[in-house]
């Protein structure tokens, strides 16, 4: 590494060079206020908090876009550089809607935050503010008046997702952040990932709220209310308490959520289980075909992530056949539990309320999909997001680390370590690999600790092949077949698959498909933080050590699951199509399925 000699409030330093003022400043300890900035993503100097004094220079410097140079000499706390810092932030507030009370973000307000460490006291300028409505849809819900124009939602959904249901449009004071021709942002191809939420330093994009219906349900003694939690969940709730990322809360939270008032606390686990039953079963069929000269489209792709259909659906409504035809394991365990268990405890569907906690905003526009439903109700009620939760469990007067460690309810509480790694990505290949494979051949994946290397990572896109050698009898068509996987997080990294898949060229047999980077673990709708790449990294550590500390690690040795099907039937048999199946819905504008689709070859 080449390093630059410079100077930074008279005491001389190193940087690397190419670094920024801002990045030189951190890597010889010295803190910048910013806001607009977000490491790796956006670098725009929108906000211009971040100025310093560089000798030489008739103004002052936004540190995050000039690069520092040999003999830089820097003061990023004169008198000249925190006078002009606070006068940029009481303009930036001049038309800001401050009513902060009666925000949600008041108390996690970055603006607020930077106030505080500014030390601004006054509001100077009183200036015309943005008048544009609230814009509400399933999901999401935008509101201009708090917007800061700082583009951090712009560039995470340009950049790093890559949908652009969002920009800037107009000029000037008449600048509004949202989607084109000020279309509703329910009317865009938006994907509902809430990506954007997580980096809005203020309120002006956040999840649409279900707390209040939520407690209206509670409250309510008409209702039964089912809760059921994520596995992503229990390894983001606790940073809502001030406790460090990656520290896994499973008792706990059932504790709290036992204590706000649910009539019955399950785990979505037991329905990923059974999301690997359905979703392996039909890969099995599909390959299956295939080796018999049957049709059948491959690759097969995984359906658990609402934001990633919504995404095919609008970008390439012509391959929706390569989905898998199951429904999210949430969904599946509320068409389970008011058909199944409503009939176990002798209550009428209408009456039962399924709340999911969820570590995604998508699944709030998922719940309202007509497909969604059977015999008349909805299969899921409510989500609320780990940051919902956790302001509903302070709402409550609940000390959550003073609570104990409890258990989910049986029979539908109980999971296998593969149900845990859903929340990260590669974890639902992974899962559905240990099943699959030993369907198979009667043994064990051929890796140590049941884990696959290739596609344990962070990686935008992963992939390993599998060959299948000494098949059981009933698999002999399968023999020295080499099975090719992918996994990918980000819809930026779904568009590179399908892109294949649409040209044709897609080597792949079967595809785990999350629509936010990492997966779950940092879904739309978990606490937000700083430092998002080790946040990311110690919340996956926390999922695998959920795993490995399990007796029991493949989804197909559940026993309460196996005593389910006794009752239900077959996976992918009749009850199952009727219940945990779906159809998808062609949104972009060529719906013809005329694409030649990719052929399983050994």
């Amino acid at each position: 590494m080449t390093m630059i000699n410079i100077t930074i409030n008279g005491k001389e330093c190193q940087a690397p060079k190419g670094s920024t003022i801002l990045k030189a400043a951190e890597y010889n300890g010295i803190h910048i206020p910013k806001l607009c900035y977000l490491d790796k993503i956006h670098q725009f100097g929108a906000c211009r908090i971040c100025v310093v004094e560089v000798e030489g220079a008739k103004t002052l410097q936004a540190s995050c876009m000039v690069e520092a140079s040999e003999g830089m000499k820097i003061h990023t706390n004169s008198k000249r550089v925190r006078d002009a810092r606070k006068l940029l932030y009481q303009l930036l507030i001049s038309d800001h809607n401050q009513d902060c009370l009666a925000c949600d973000r008041s108390g996690s307000c970055e603006l607020q935050d930077l106030g505080r460490e500014l030390g601004v006291d006054e509001n100077r300028f009183d200036g015309e503010k943005n008048l544009s409505p609230i814009d509400a849809c399933e999901s999401l819900t935008r509101d201009p008046s708090k917007c800061i124009l700082c583009r951090r939602c712009v560039s995470i959904c340009d950049r790093v997702q890559e949908v652009s249901a969002i920009g800037s449009t107009n000029r000037g004071f008449k600048t509004v952040i949202g989607p084109a021709f000020e279309l509703p942002l329910g009317d865009t191809d938006c994907a509902f990932c809430g990506q954007c939420s997580v980096v809005c330093p203020v309120g002006a994009i956040q999840e649409t709220s279900h707390k209040e219906r939520v407690w209206d349900a509670i409250n309510d003694p008409g209702k039964y209310v089912i809760v059921q939690p994520a596995p992503a969940v229990r390894v983001g709730i606790a940073e809502c308490f001030g406790i460090p990322a990656g520290t896994s809360q499973t008792g706990r939270l059932v504790a709290a959520l036992r204590r706000m008032g649910f009539d019955n606390v399950f785990d979505t686990n037991w329905a990923a289980d059974l999301t690997i039953m359905e979703e392996g079963t039909e890969f099995l069929g599909r390959v299956k075909a295939v080796l018999t000269g049957q049709q059948a489209v491959l690759p097969m792709m995984t359906s658990c992530s609402p934001g990633w259909i919504k995404y095919i659906e609008n970008h390439y409504p012509t391959e929706l056949d390569h989905l898998s035809s199951c429904k999210s394991p949430h969904m599946m365990f509320g068409a389970v539990l008011k058909s199944y268990y409503a009939k176990k405890i002798n209550r009428d569907p209408k009456d039962i309320y399924v709340v999911s906690i969820m570590p995604c905003t998508a699944k709030k526009t998922e719940i309202a999909r007509p497909e969604m439903v059977n015999d008349g109700v909805p299969n899921v009620d409510a989500v609320l997001t780990v940051r919902e939760l956790g302001d509903m469990i302070k709402s409550a007067g609940l000390n959550f680390m003073a609570l104990p460690e409890e258990q989910f309810d049986d029979p539908l509480g109980f999971s296998t370590g593969a149900a845990d790694i859903f929340g990260l990505t590669g974890g639902v290949m992974e899962a559905a690999l240990r099943t699959v494979y030993e369907i198979i051949t009667g043994r064990e994946l051929p890796w140590p600790d049941l884990h696959v290397p290739p596609i344990a990572g962070l990686e935008q896109i992963m992939e390993a092949t599998i060959k299948l050698e000494n098949v059981l009898p009933e698999w002999q068509a399968a023999e020295g077949l080499e099975v090719k996987i992918a996994v990918t997080s980000g819809l930026a990294g779904a568009r590179k698959i399908m892109d294949q898949i649409k040209a044709g060229t897609s080597p792949y047999h079967f595809v785990e498909v999350m629509g936010c980077p990492g997966g779950c673990i940092t879904g739309g709708g978990q606490p937000r933080t700083a430092d998002v790449a080790e946040t990311r990294k110690l919340r996956m550590k926390a999922l695998y050590a959920e795993d490995e500390g399990k007796e029991l690690r493949k989804s197909h040795q559940n026993p309460y699951l196996l005593e389910f099907y006794k009752e239900w039937g077959e996976p992918c048999g009749h009850a199952s199509h009727e219940y945990l199946h779906t159809h998808y819905v062609p949104r972009g504008t060529n719906n013809c399925l005329t694409d030649e689709h990719f052929v399983l070859k050994k």
